[in-house]
């Protein structure tokens, strides 16, 4: 018979583009017996996580809570649940996950109209002003920032215009949510989704999603039923709600560990978080500069918590990436698309964002560049 070792993962300092580091709290949590998911505790815990989230969203959306996936679940969530074939819709994509976006819109049948912009730069109200212009759409939907670029698209003038125009209006926060301000009320936000393995510092494997109540009106008057059964916000409204409606057997440790990734959050407060996320992106900065190293998405709305740093001339992109793995245990990631090999992407997220990681990658570049 087959003997299989145990598997130890080597430790590894978590500073690319996700997942982030995890709290050892975290990880105690997720160790925890497992109970039933529709056991009164964890019934408990459930209400308590939707409290949490709603919190650390700005949001008083009742509909407010994790599904169960990664944050491309949560993307295919909003998507699903608000698109019926022929729906036309505005994405703006500046990087990867615009493009995801038109892809699974179509998947749902949405007549897709792509406001594109250079990656590395955000997406502007003029050009959304100017599609609004070409179609009338049910949704205008927006990366808030862009995880394969670095770039952070201001989004308020954005919502205006899309309400304006009898449009929801869909915001990405994977990257951005418990990292730097969102506000989804404020923001007048109808469907949002986000993910536990950035900013929030859990592993992958829930998606936090909120719908307004006129995105939840869409979702509920459909003339078709949703495509993606499991995705129904109809029929997971029931387990989330007050109902307690069997749906699917919730990943329960998975849920263990949001519920503390969302406790530290709170307890640190939400502007001393984001607060420290900027303070640590301007000393990387700094430390990069000092290097001749700059940081190449748009001036004035790059990522505090995902700096996507340009790769000098006649560097090897990957074998630089690989020297910090294998030498200095450090995770970094490698550019996408058109940006593949052009730059190297750098997380400062959640647990991963503090002084001593900073100095830590700055030191190990500075000897692997001779610089």
């Amino acid at each position: 018979m087959l003997k299989v070792p145990e598997f130890n993962p080597p430790k590894r300092l978590l500073m690319g583009p996700g997942p982030s580091d995890v709290a050892p709290t975290v990880l105690e949590a997720m160790s925890r017996p497992l109970i039933g998911h529709l056991d009164p505790e964890f019934v408990r815990m459930m209400d308590e996580i939707k409290v949490m989230l709603r919190e650390i969203m700005q949001t008083r959306n009742e509909m407010t809570f994790p599904v169960s996936g990664t944050g491309s679940a949560g993307m295919e969530f909003c998507l699903v649940n608000l698109i019926e074939p022929g729906d036309e819709i505005i994405i703006g994509v500046n990087g990867v996950f615009g493009t995801r976006m038109c892809d699974v819109a179509e998947r749902c049948g949405a007549k897709v109209t792509r406001v594109e912009s250079t990656w590395g730069t955000i997406i502007s109200p003029e050009q959304i002003a100017a599609a609004l212009k070409t179609c009338r759409p049910k949704i205008v939907a927006v990366v808030h920032a862009e995880t394969s670029t670095g770039a952070l698209t201001p989004v308020e003038e954005i919502s205006r215009l899309a309400h304006e125009a009898g449009a929801l209006f869909l915001l990405d926060t994977v990257t951005s949510l418990a990292g730097c301000p969102v506000l989804i009320d404020e923001w007048k936000v109808d469907a949002v989704y986000s993910g536990t393995q950035k900013c929030l510092s859990c592993p992958p494997g829930l998606s936090p999603v909120s719908l307004s109540p006129a995105a939840m009106k869409v979702a509920t008057n459909r003339k078709k039923k949703v495509q993606s059964w499991y995705l129904d916000v109809n029929l997971l409204s029931s387990y989330w709600g007050q109902e307690r409606v069997y749906h699917h057997t919730a990943p329960i440790t998975m849920n263990y560990g949001l519920h503390e990734g969302l406790r530290l959050v709170l307890n640190e407060g939400l502007e001393a978080r984001w607060k420290r996320h900027e303070e640590n992106h301007l000393a990387l900065k700094k430390g990069l500069a000092e290097m001749d190293l700059q940081i190449v998405s748009q001036a004035g709305h790059q990522l505090w918590q995902l700096n996507a740093v340009g790769v000098p001339e006649g560097v090897d992109e990957a074998g630089i990436r690989k020297k910090l793995l294998m030498d200095y245990n450090i995770e970094i990631g490698a550019g996408l698309g058109p940006l593949k090999g052009k730059i190297w992407r750098i997380g400062l997220m959640g647990a991963t964002s503090t002084t001593q990681n900073v100095e830590t990658v700055l030191k190990a570049l500075k000897q692997l560049l001779g610089r």
